[in-house]
């Protein structure tokens, strides 16, 4: 059973960006406490379930594809660590089949459009998420094929940009800055789900049996400490983790990490498993676990963080006395 959320009286709670044709939905919400508690902010780009009946429409299976795209209720997860540890939290409430938070605006498939590539916006850059079918706009997915009944229009798209893809990183960057220059140093946590990897139970499963990967961009996002604290943490828990593979971070740590000017960021991948019931649709009886879990976690590297920003502020003062 899912324990009961109640949004903490005293943060701070702002709405933001619109849905296209969802009647006022607002694409995305931020909690923070003011003033900030931790050093942490904890985003949510995947976990969207407010679909407008326009994109529902144009769905060939809407509720098998919503399943598929989501990171199914990590966002509740993201709502009571967040409580519980005082961190920021930043949740999409627009759905990934709408448009990929994790994407940059030149990851498009312009071959999903009426008109093909417009002069105007972004570019046909045929990269490796892109020809996966998991570009700004997801084109299909393992086990089900093509997402939709038809091809998209340009004005779409743009929309989609404005609305929601452009306020929400601002967002995000925004509120990170603000962190930073509270504490001299910030840590963004990009949370996501994944598929079960293989068989955690089997003796020797190793990575191809993580119950979660942190990715840092190999090194590139985050200070080395806290992923190491990290890992020594999921050892400390006898839960298995893997480094990068195969999930290293998207555009999201490729936009926002900042780590020679005290901004970090890691993605921390969970295994949907551990949390939903059997059929990957519902929370499950690990639920409650694995929010204590991650509320450990959090709690101990908004200590380091906040660690790395004294000591960053010793050394400019240092520098400045010279």
């Amino acid at each position: 059973m899912v324990p009961p959320f109640t949004p903490d009286p005293d943060s701070s709670r702002k709405e933001g960006g619109t849905i296209p044709g969802g009647q006022g939905m607002t694409a995305f919400s931020l909690d923070a406490p003011d003033p900030s508690s931790v050093p942490v902010l904890i985003a949510v780009p995947h976990a969207g379930r407010a679909y407008p009946g326009s994109l529902i429409e144009r769905l060939r299976n809407p509720g098998f594809a919503a399943l598929k795209l989501e990171d199914r209720y990590v966002d509740r997860l993201g709502e009571h660590i967040a409580r519980a540890t005082g961190a920021a939290l930043l949740v999409a409430r627009a759905p990934r089949a709408m448009i990929d938070l994790n994407r940059g605006v030149e990851e498009v498939d312009w071959d999903m459009f009426t008109r093909g590539k417009p002069g105007g916006i972004g570019s046909y850059t045929p990269g490796v998420r892109v020809r996966s079918g998991l570009g700004l706009i997801p084109r299909r997915i393992p086990g089900l094929g093509e997402l939709w009944k038809r091809r998209h229009d340009e004005e779409d798209l743009a929309a989609r940009i404005e609305q929601i893809h452009a306020p929400y990183h601002t967002c995000l960057s925004e509120t990170l800055q603000q962190l930073r220059d509270r504490w001299g140093a910030a840590l963004l946590i990009d949370l996501h789900s994944m598929p079960p990897l293989g068989n955690r139970g089997a003796p020797g499963g190793g990575q191809g049996g993580a119950e979660f990967v942190l990715g840092d961009r190999f090194g590139a996002t985050c200070h080395g400490s806290l992923v190491g604290s990290s890992f020594g943490y999921f050892n400390e828990m006898r839960r298995g983790a893997a480094h990068n593979r195969p999930y290293a971070g998207g555009y999201v740590l490729e936009r926002h990490a900042d780590p020679a000017n005290g901004i970090h960021a890691i993605q921390l991948e969970i295994d949907r498993s551990s949390y939903l019931d059997h059929r990957l649709v519902e929370p499950g009886k690990g639920f409650a676990a694995m929010v204590g879990l991650l509320t450990g976690l959090v709690r101990r590297l908004a200590g380091e963080v906040a660690e790395l920003g004294r000591m960053s502020e010793a050394g400019r003062w240092a520098d400045a006395a010279e």
